[in-house]
């Protein structure tokens, strides 16, 4: 893009791509951001949702759109995650994109049925080591982010559990309650209101540090499972070799929306907050998290079906 250009960016509507369906929360993260993003640069930013693969099919557009800024995608940790269970991918996760700005980031909870015996992760872990391969736990699909939460409990509390898949997240949890299933990792945004109604329990929670939203509930990582942390988060990428001046643009833009009391309400729906980053922060965090999950991955045997 010429530097002229650069500077008057942007000069026509914007688009970001979803790699999920209409209603979704990452998909309504996305247009509350789009729209607060247009109230600000007075271009219409437009939402386009290109579901599948667990974001595969919008990630490899988005690598494949001109470095322009004008074709941008609004992601989620499950980026890091695919990389690490598919053997091949149309794009490499760090070399095709310009990372654009970290938003949010919250918690798992680990939840129980509330017949399940352990009061928390740590007699879960005591549980489970007292009988390897006894205690299930949902996952709403292979190699996501629940599973990968499992996988790394696992392996840091030393126990065997059993992973029970599912088709998506609604179905998990329906058997959750129903007690088909023992535990799951499941996000604020889902588990919180099951949790008040007194249909699940709270066992720990995904983050180094407790949480505002459940803070007399321990971290995973306190109860017997040292160094565990899953967070889920959600950023923005644009394709490899998009100009520095239309980065540094968005990433002022947002960062300007993420400081708006709304825009903490709005994160705190999906149990998260808002954690701005630059450019070089977010790139070092999807590098990080890349080899994170593939060490995990490669322990555990995920791989895609």
């Amino acid at each position: 893009m010429p530097a002229q250009a650069a500077a008057d960016y942007p000069l026509k509507p914007v688009r970001i791509i979803v790699g999920f369906p209409a209603g979704s929360g990452t998909d309504m993260l996305a247009r509350f951001i789009g729209g607060k993003l247009t109230e600000r640069v007075k271009q219409q930013i437009v939402v386009d949702n290109r579901p599948g693969a667990n974001g595969i099919v919008a990630t490899e557009l988005t690598a494949k759109a001109a470095p322009d800024g004008y074709t941008l995608q609004f992601m989620s940790v499950s980026h890091t995650m695919n990389a690490a269970v598919y053997d091949k991918l149309p794009f490499d996760p760090l070399k095709s994109f310009t990372p654009v700005m970290l938003l949010g980031a919250g918690p798992l909870v680990l939840v129980a049925n509330p017949a399940f015996q352990p009061r928390s992760a740590r007699e879960l872990i005591e549980l489970a080591r007292a009988r390897p391969d006894t205690v299930s736990y949902a996952v709403s699909g292979t190699g996501g982010v629940n599973h990968f939460a499992g996988a790394l409990f696992s392996r840091l509390a030393g126990v065997q559990l059993v992973n029970v898949p599912y088709k998506g997240g609604p179905q998990a949890l329906t058997d959750l309650i129903g007690g088909q299933v023992q535990i799951m990792f499941g996000t604020a945004a889902i588990t919180l209101n099951q949790i008040r109604a007194g249909r699940l329990k709270p066992l720990g929670v995904s983050s180094a540090k407790r949480t505002p939203l459940l803070p007399e509930v321990p971290t995973i990582a306190e109860s017997g499972a040292p160094g565990y942390e899953m967070i889920i988060w959600w950023g923005v990428l644009a394709p490899a070799a998009t100009s520095a001046a239309v980065v540094s643009t968005l990433n002022r833009e947002i960062g300007a929306i993420l400081e708006q009391p709304e825009a903490a309400q709005r994160l705190a729906a999906e149990g998260a907050a808002p954690t701005p980053a630059s450019s070089a922060e977010f790139a070092k965090r999807i590098a990080g998290e890349l080899d994170k999950w593939r060490r995990v991955a490669r322990d555990a045997g995920i791989r895609a079906e």
